[in-house]
């Protein structure tokens, strides 16, 4: 098992690439089981969690070949042409939740699908109740047996799935990806509505659109999906992560460095950009990238996170660290996650001043309050969260169990090495 060893006070200044997409990626991945026959994507990030996907994909029947042509970033062709399985076992869906994007698409194509109940993060409760619900309002029955999930489409459907209206109670990324893939091979209309908004559902319908999809409406709570007999192949390119570029921009204003993020896209960061100024960086945008210069002091934010076009709960901790350097007092509401302040006892054992009171944690910020220790990663953006103060803080600091960051964040000690910070990846004897 790895860790980090980060030697702290270092200020990260230089340029680095943006990485694609992770929560693009996954369920785009999955898309390509709808259409039989060979599919390009390009700047497939290399993550644990595409591996897990390709393993998947693998023990569907399907073929992956991976070239590594650039330093960051791999390029898939993928061929769904046959298709032998259409179980999603234990050992391989356990470790990744988005596993579960597989369920829709393989319903849709081979009328049928088996897929473990999924892991990943533990973050608090994610039930797949929502997606479970999108699929039987498209005419699947769904059973729930010893871990799993079976779906079929019935006799009387013809093998087809049926239009519908989909009203989601609450808004689901996961559920609204799930429903549109199974809605584009569907008889007739599917109409989501309280859709996810966010920039992976937008990016997954116009690859679906470019494969033959008909969809209208993506990037709005009210998506429409007419139904096609067939797909065909993908040809795309994932685009850039923006988690992955807000982890590092706030690193930048953290230490009080430059920082830019070539590739990255500032329409789908608005709000953390807007926050990182108005805590005192300097931010500037362009088709080229996102460039953050950290400001002379820290200002503090109040931030609460909320479905996108808000404040990105994968950001959440990334910003309570910030906070931990400002001048002044903050509070970070988390409306997402019930159980994602699992980084806040670690930061405190760095020094800092927080206090958790139920979904809020109330941040006492001093500009050198971090303070180099052994810290241990519970989940993926915790782990992003104590790298950061890691660099940023007095003196040594080992993250354990960055197993957790290789899931969705590509080399990132090269990255930060590229940037002037001191982290070695080390095995944790």
């Amino acid at each position: 098992m790895d860790k980090f060893v980060i030697q702290g006070g270092g200020v990260l200044r230089g340029t680095i690439d943006a990485g694609g997409s992770k929560n693009c990626a996954l369920p785009v991945l999955f898309a390509t089981i709808l259409a039989p026959g060979r599919h390009q994507l390009t700047r497939v990030p290399r993550l644990q969690d595409m591996e897990s996907t390709m393993r998947i994909l693998v023990n569907f029947g399907c073929s992956v070949e991976q070239k590594h042509s650039r330093a960051f970033g791999s390029d898939w062709v993928i061929d769904t042409t046959p298709l032998s399985n259409h179980e999603a076992p234990y050992d391989l869906v356990r470790k990744m939740r988005a596993s579960f994007f597989c369920l829709g698409p393989m319903l849709a194509r081979a009328g049928r699908a088996r897929v473990s109940m999924p892991g990943g993060c533990a973050i608090g409760a994610r039930p797949v109740d929502l997606h479970l619900m999108a699929l039987e309002k498209l005419g699947a029955e769904i059973e729930q047996a010893a871990g799993y999930v079976e779906a079929v489409i019935p006799q009387s459907l013809l093998g087809r799935l049926r239009g519908a209206t989909i009203r989601f109670p609450v808004v689901s990324v996961g559920a609204t990806e799930n429903a549109v893939m199974a809605a584009t091979l569907a008889k007739g209309t599917t109409i989501i509505e309280n859709a996810a908004q966010e920039p992976e559902v937008r990016d997954l319908c116009r690859v679906l659109i470019s494969m033959g999809a008909l969809i209208q409406g993506h990037g709005t709570s009210r998506i429409e999906i007419q139904g096609v007999d067939a797909l065909k192949p993908m040809n795309t390119v994932v685009p850039p992560d923006r988690i992955e570029a807000a982890t590092y921009l706030i690193g930048a204003h953290l230490t009080g460095g430059d920082v830019t993020v070539k590739g990255a896209n500032g329409e789908d960061m608005g709000v953390v950009l807007e926050m990182l100024e108005q805590s005192g960086a300097k931010i500037e945008s362009n088709q080229d990238g996102i460039r953050c210069r950290g400001g002379s002091k820290i200002l503090p934010v109040d931030i609460k996170t909320a479905p996108f076009p808000g404040f990105p709960t994968d950001v959440q901790a990334q910003w309570v660290t910030l906070m931990t350097r400002a001048e002044g007092d903050s509070v970070v509401t988390e409306t997402i996650f019930e159980n994602r302040f699992m980084h806040v006892p670690e930061l405190i054992r760095m020094g800092a001043e927080i206090e958790v009171i139920g979904s809020t944690v109330r941040i006492k910020g001093r500009r050198d309050c971090l303070q180099g220790a052994p810290v241990m990663a519970t989940d993926l953006r915790a782990s992003a969260s104590l790298v950061l103060a890691g660099v940023a803080g007095r003196g040594e600091t080992d993250v354990k169990r960055i197993y957790h960051l290789d899931r969705g964040y590509e080399s990132m000690e090269n990255k930060l090495q590229a940037l002037g910070a001191h982290v070695e990846r080390q095995v944790d004897t």
